[in-house]
């Protein structure tokens, strides 16, 4: 089972902290989070458009009329990368060994209102990317109500 999420609150701001070890090979994971093709399909609500450089613009459409833009604001292949969407900052981080890569996914934002959805969120599309990353036919589990309980517990929320 891949590792459950933590909530921390730093300074007026809160962090989703996510830990996943991948055995494939820290190229492997890194081209799995940054080309476009693959995002759209473990990314909330992008459309696959990315201009993959320091300062380039990643597209969004939240299917309700929505669009914006998110703001590369990290990025050194293949150990880093990380945007600025609106307000909230997504940090990917990636650590290669012998036997594979340990990912740390942070997102950092100000209301911790919609921590426990987010972070079910989160950790089902993280299980989409680890799917992703190895080749496997991308199912979403219908485990959303599940995660929601086990974070709501996990934050004492």
């Amino acid at each position: 089972m891949n590792e459950f999420g933590s909530l921390h609150k730093l300074n007026d701001r809160y962090e989703l902290r996510f830990e996943r070890f991948f055995t494939n090979s820290i190229e492997d994971v890194f081209r799995a989070i940054t080309n476009p093709s693959d995002f759209s399909q473990w990314y909330p609500f992008a459309t696959g458009e990315m201009d993959l450089r320091i300062g380039g613009k990643i597209s969004f459409d939240d299917g309700e009329g929505t669009t914006y833009e998110a703001t590369i604001t990290e990025l050194e292949e293949p150990h880093l990368f990380g945007f600025r969407e609106i307000d909230d900052v997504i940090h990917i981080s990636l650590q290669g060994d012998v036997e594979g890569c340990r990912m740390t996914f942070i997102h950092t934002f100000d209301d911790d209102s919609w921590a426990v959805n987010t972070a079910a969120g989160w950790h089902r599309c993280l299980d989409v990317l680890d799917q992703i990353v190895n080749g496997q036919t991308i199912e979403w589990p219908d485990n959303a109500a599940e995660l929601r309980e086990v974070y709501r517990e996990a934050f004492n929320k």
